[in-house]
This record gives structure tokens, sequence and C-alpha cells, in this order.
């Protein structure tokens, strides 16, 4: 009986690990943290612009007249990513995404980004890219939501061809796009072209929405 006893405990303690496994995550549990706040582990430099780690921060600092870009190592089709920057030079910025670099360059060869630029009127929390320039601006009264040389808060969401930013608790876009060219690559961050971007990142989270 006893020997029966512990078999049946064993059998409902598996039963219960397996259906927590396989349980939906609650909201919250599947945010994952991609900058550990230490070093670029899981990230990738493009070109030769610096980034480094500073008081628990990413460091962009143009060295170059180039662009240059610090990417992760793992791709990523479908996601909600949140986080923190501040402006701290002149030059413009932005978090690509689906983003892959033709060979040995920091040109990109595709994805898109969400603008961030801390002048005002330059359009943060807007998408340009994959070949097509500016894809969506924010709308005018959204301009003014960006603040230079503070912390912004950035929540983006990439969906299929549906993309949404947040910049400091404000929508910015929330827009479909009718003739997407890139759909699954890094997510990258970037340093305009100019020798003036100096950019801090940090806070880095990510939630994974791609179905499996």
């Amino acid at each position: 009986m006893r020997r029966l006893a512990i078999l049946a405990l064993i059998a409902v303690s598996c039963f219960a690990q397996n259906r927590r496994a396989n349980r939906p995550k609650l909201p919250g549990e599947d945010w994952v943290q991609i900058f550990n706040g230490a070093d670029l582990t899981g990230w990738t430099k493009i070109g030769q612009e610096k980034w480094t780690v500073e008081n628990g921060a990413i460091h962009g600092s143009a060295l170059t007249k180039e662009y240059g870009y610090l990417m992760t190592e793992k791709k990523y089709k479908d996601f909600q990513l949140a986080l923190r920057f501040k402006c701290e030079g002149d030059g413009n910025s932005g978090v690509f995404f689906h983003t892959d670099f033709k060979p040995g360059t920091p040109d990109v060869s595709q994805g898109l980004q969400f603008e961030i630029d801390c002048r005002i009127g330059q359009h943060t929390g807007g998408i340009y890219g994959d070949g097509r320039q500016w894809i969506v601006w924010p709308s005018p009264e959204n301009e003014l939501v960006v603040r230079h040389g503070e912390w912004n808060e950035y929540l983006l969401k990439v969906e299929g061809n549906h993309y949404v930013s947040r910049l400091n608790s404000v929508p910015m876009v929330d827009f479909t796009d009718p003739s997407p060219r890139s759909f699954d690559g890094g997510i990258a961050l970037q340093l305009h072209a100019g020798g003036q971007g100096n950019m801090v990142f940090k806070d880095i989270w990510i939630r994974d929405l791609t179905k499996r």
C-alpha cells in the first residue's frame, strides 16, 4: 500500500508539472530581458561606432560619419519590445526590426525602423526604411512628446504587417503595412551617420509573440 501511495504521489506531481509547463503564460510571465545591464552578451556590433555598457545602460557613441548598429544575435518575427532611451547628441537613432545587413558592412539589406530623433518635428515613433523611406508619421500633435536629454519610454509592437508604437505612454502610430518587404530578422539599435549620434538605452525587454 505504501508503495502504491508513493507511486500515486509521483504521478500526481508529474501531471501537475506537465500542466504548468503546457498552460498559457500569465501576463507578465513572458517578458524576457534581452540586455542584462552588465555587458553586451547577446548583441553584435555592426560598423565602427562605439558601444559600451556603463551604469547599467548601453552607450552608443559616434566615432565616424558612418552608420553604426548594435543588433540582437537572435532573430524575431512577431514581438512586443519595451525600452528606455535618452538622446545625448544631435544625431538621430532608431530601433530597427526584421533587420539584416550586407556582409561585412553597416549597410542595411532589409528591415524597417521605429524612428528616434529628439529634435522636435522629426517624427519619433514613426516608421522608416526597407528602401521606401518614410512609411508613416505620428500625428502632428504628437511631435512634441519626445524629450531631449531625458529618459523616454518606448513600447513597440510588430505582429505580421501590423506595427504599433507608444512613446511616453502616448500612442504614436498604429499602422498596417499594405506592402511589407521583410518578415523576420534581428532587432538593432542605430547610430545615424554624421558623427553626432550619442544615444543611451536601458531596460530592454521583449515578448516573443511568434506563433509556434
